[in-house]
């Protein structure tokens, strides 16, 4: 217990697997979510034949009962990384916005941002009580209305410009408490998300959940950031 614990979601693989490797490398005891029974289970293995202290937690960022179960599990908590996403279907015109497919648009959104409402609620009363936490939300640059990057996916990109905008809700409603959020891009990486299309390492993409999960007490609040700093909104 006298251990600081950081919960991982969509943690058995990708980007999610490099941020809980890098967390159990920094100290952290790493609980990792995810709700692949087996492939939650083999992601622990991993970690621990790394000499990583990790625990499995089963974990549905779509239901309800799955998520308060799963904080129901947890003893302590300090650092929450909201990693979990998904891309949502293209065939067929699906995320053309002229052809959107509205069903594809919910589901994508039930992940991407109801998911992370969902986790963080539910994880809050763990985290008020941890001397630093630190909430990380992990966007993508898509997301930005300025930059206006990658290819056009009508349920994904806005997805992640709505989890940015609830990041800034947060912070706004954390204002004078020592809770700490922020979110941020890992880059276009190689992940099974890309057809692993990118020279771009899961543990390169990791490196700024990393920062950002264990920034000072007066570090930045309600942000967007990238490995070179701030990503305009």
């Amino acid at each position: 217990m006298n251990k600081k614990t950081a919960l991982v979601t969509g943690a058995n693989k990708g980007i999610g697997f490099a941020i809980a490797h890098g967390l159990g490398a920094l100290g952290f005891r790493v609980a990792v979510g995810a709700r692949d029974d087996v492939r939650r289970k083999e992601a622990v293995e991993r970690l621990r034949a790394n000499g990583i202290d990790a625990f499995g937690v089963a974990l549905d960022v779509t239901s309800d009962d799955s998520v308060a179960e799963a904080a129901a599990t947890i003893e302590r908590l300090d650092v929450l990384v909201n990693n979990a996403g998904i891309g949502g279907r293209t065939d067929a015109g699906a995320q053309d916005p002229t052809t959107l497919d509205l069903d594809v648009v919910h589901t994508v959104l039930d992940t991407n941002v109801f998911g992370v409402v969902r986790v963080t609620n539910a994880m809050l009363p763990l985290l008020r009580q941890a001397a630093s936490p630190r909430i990380v939300n992990v966007s993508s640059n898509m997301g930005s209305l300025a930059l206006r990057t990658g290819p056009i996916m009508a349920a994904y990109a806005p997805s992640k410009s709505m989890l940015n905008s609830i990041t800034v809700q947060y912070a706004r409603a954390f204002d004078g408490t020592n809770v700490i959020v922020n979110a941020c891009c890992p880059g276009y990486v190689a992940t099974d998300f890309t057809g692993f299309a990118s020279p771009r390492t899961p543990e390169q993409g990791a490196a700024i959940a990393l920062r950002l999960a264990t920034l000072p007490d007066d570090g930045p609040r309600g942000g967007f950031y990238d490995d070179e700093g701030v990503i305009a909104w």
